[in-house]
């Protein structure tokens, strides 16, 4: 009895002690399941999966011709698994050769042998994620996807591609501050267009599962989680890529050859508003000219006489003076308090009529207008100046708009002599895109339009948001000093300090200006020396205003200064490429007689031209190439075609256009005879593989 009674009483120990052990293990599973579940997840996915973000593919920024101004190339990093699960012994047995002999010729680096001997080895130790190599076009991709073994796709052929875009302006230098870069600091994108329009071009981000395989490297898996990531819209800008080519090779051309620091270029449309083409350049460390700082929205300086204009209008429409009326000049120096300011002519000018001051740019004559008149009500004068608009930003869609600056009597630093100085350009600042929107409101008649860089949000080639034209002020003053002011402005190209610009193919209205430039520290002299700005600003054609234009040059340092001299030049070859290939054209004069070619294969170019006996210049060595005519020549430049693009066949004949686009991977439909005269996907857009396009042909 007694040792059954043990029996059953170890028995009942037992049973207790498994039946505890049992109850700790559904406890704790509970626990774990329920009460821990997420923060083990956490950790398993930390371990064994984890979920990384995919970038979308940011948007384009584009011409105002759909050109690509910036965008985001496709990488790819290729890697194979060896030990995918779909992929049998068979496959890699009769694929391996093959693949080897593939990669050697594709990707190089090793012999077929050397490959061969690698990957045999990372599949002999169960690599699933050995490395082929990084950064591989799509063209290079779409190779490897042909190999065997590869040619099984990812999970029997065990091919990995991961994506990575890379940001890149195919014109480089062209615009490059307008346009922008990406930036990694904390503030995010600021820069240009990149910044200023950062969050319609960044789209929505996806996500993807990876698992951790040996060796801790990370593979992606198929999830239902996993998002796919959207692409970022694209801008359409209302940058003219010719205008702008046009716009830097001018100004560099001035800058080198009076050794200047910096320099501005725009131009701008009258009736919208529309910026076609802005250069910055500044000389580098290396003594070549870049694109580092956006001075024409950023830099507010002393205009000097190009704020002359503003000064005369204020006076013009408060009735004080009338353009015939008669200012002595004197010997060409006139006292203010402690300042003397004086003309460029050191024996003066005398007497002169308003105009003429204009014209000849008389300091003391504009010093004597404006201060005789509003010396008791300083006020007036200001007030007139700020129902202008001359003293508020634009609000420009870039970020980093310089502050104008424009006193008013009683603020700090007002002076006695703030009057006579601030009538020619002195104690005021403003930025020159300033300048120049007050002076292409004059030619719109006195609208005034707010500069405007970007047309359109588009999506894969859709218009989701159309920017329209703005009005700051739809009337700075009266028309009738509108009309006197214009007057002036065309006074100075005929008769003025502008003359060398006058000339019988087209007019130009405008305003030249030379200032001394202040350094905050020293003033304007240092060392015995003086810091110049020389500028032209003006429209044209004088008669019916389309452009307007500024030029800026700052410190030019080979003894010429004068706005006519050093900034005239560059607006003047802006206007004429304007003039010769946008709206000017008139067939029966001298220059329009060479063919346009437009586009198309250089070697058959070459021969028509030879065969007609024009002149043409061929600087690049590429199949295809664009044309423009200077003068009697036709000039020869690469054809932008970039991959995995929509290539631009505007203008080109069939055969030429047929031969691009369905080397693209475009099934292409045709319509009309003749030349292309449009095309149903818009150029710089990404090319899905397989899809059409129709092309129309007229004569």
């Amino acid at each position: 009895m007694a040792l059954r009674d043990e029996i059953i009483w170890r028995s009942g120990v037992v049973y207790i002690t498994i039946t505890i052990i049992a109850l700790a293990i559904l406890a704790r599973i509970f626990i774990i399941q329920f009460l821990q579940g997420e923060q083990w997840a956490e950790l398993g996915e930390e371990f064994v999966y984890k979920t990384d973000i995919v970038p979308a593919n940011r948007g384009d920024i584009l011409s105002d011709d759909g050109r690509l101004l910036a965008s985001s190339v496709p990488y790819y990093s290729i890697y194979i698994d060896t030990r995918s699960t779909g992929m049998d012994q068979q496959t890699w047995t009769q694929g391996i050769d093959g693949l080897c002999d593939g990669l050697s010729k594709i990707i190089g680096l090793k012999s077929a042998d050397a490959w061969k001997r690698d990957l045999v080895n990372a599949r002999r130790k169960g690599e699933r994620y050995y490395l082929i190599k990084r950064r591989v076009s799509h063209n290079t991709l779409k190779d490897l996807k042909q190999l065997p073994i590869f040619e099984q796709g990812r999970y029997k052929g065990g091919f990995i591609a991961e994506p990575e875009n890379i940001r890149i302006r195919p014109h480089h230098r062209l615009a490059s501050r307008t346009i922008g870069y990406l930036t990694k600091g904390s503030a995010g994108n600021v820069v240009g267009l990149e910044g200023a329009y950062d969050a319609e071009l960044t789209g929505i981000s996806g996500s993807v599962l990876k698992q951790r395989l040996t060796g801790g490297a990370w593979m992606p898996v198929k999830s239902a989680n996993s998002v796919e990531p959207r692409d970022g819209n694209d801008i359409l800008t209302t940058i003219n890529i010719d205008l702008q080519d046009v716009a830097e090779t001018a100004l560099e051309k001035q800058l080198v050859k009076h050794n200047a620091h910096h320099g501005v270029a725009v131009l701008m449309e009258v009736k919208t508003g529309d910026i076609k083409a802005m250069a910055n350049l500044e000389m580098g460390e290396d003594g070549n000219f870049h694109e580092s700082y956006n001075y024409a929205v950023g830099e507010s300086t002393e205009p000097g006489s190009t704020f002359k204009l503003a000064s005369f209008m204020a006076a013009l429409e408060d009735g004080v003076i009338d353009l015939d009326d008669t200012i002595d000049t004197g010997d060409g120096s006139v006292r203010y308090y402690d300042k003397t300011i004086r003309d460029t002519r050191k024996e003066g000018y005398g007497k002169l009529s308003v105009k003429e001051i204009f014209e000849k740019s008389s300091n003391v004559g504009t010093a004597k207008i404006i201060y005789e008149n509003y010396k008791s009500r300083p006020g007036d004068y200001v007030d007139r100046l700020y129902r202008m608009g001359l003293n508020e930003k634009l609000g420009l869609d870039i970020k980093g708009e310089g502050t104008p600056l424009i006193r008013y009597p009683g603020d700090r630093y007002w002076s006695g002599i703030s009057l006579p100085m601030m009538s020619h350009g002195y104690e005021v600042q403003m930025t020159p895109i300033q300048i120049l929107t007050f002076y292409n409101a004059v030619a719109n008649g006195g609208r005034m339009m707010k500069p405007r860089i970007v047309r359109e949000i588009q999506y894969h080639g859709e218009t989701i948001k159309e920017i329209n034209t703005e009005v700051l002020n739809p009337a700075i003053c009266s028309r009738a000093t509108i009309e006197k002011a214009r007057l002036l402005l065309e006074g100075v190209v005929e008769n003025g300090t502008a003359k060398n610009l006058d000339n019988d193919t087209y007019s130009i209205a405008g305003k030249t200006g030379t200032a001394q430039i202040a350094n905050d520290k020293y003033g304007y002299k240092h060392g015995g020396k003086v810091s110049y700005q020389a500028s032209f600003v003006g429209y044209f054609p004088a008669e019916n205003p389309v452009y307007s234009c500024i030029v800026v040059v700052n410190a030019p340092s080979n003894s010429v200064y004068y706005g006519n001299l050093v900034a005239g030049p560059v607006f003047k070859e802006i206007a004429d490429k304007v003039y010769a290939t946008h709206f000017f054209g008139d067939p029966e004069k001298p220059g329009y007689s060479t063919p346009d070619l437009k586009k198309g294969y250089t070697d058959d170019a070459r021969y028509l031209l030879a065969e007609l006996g024009v002149k043409f210049n061929c600087p690049v060595n590429e199949k295809w190439v664009e044309s423009f005519t200077e003068s009697d020549t036709v000039i020869f430049r690469e054809l932008e075609l970039i991959e995995n693009l929509v290539p631009n066949v505007l203008g080109m004949g069939l055969r030429d256009a047929l031969f691009l686009l369905e080397n693209s991977g475009l099934k292409v439909t045709v319509s009309g005879r003749g030349e292309v005269v449009s095309q149903s996907l818009r150029p710089g857009t990404r090319i899905t593989p397989g899809s059409g396009i129709n092309i129309e042909l007229r004569n």
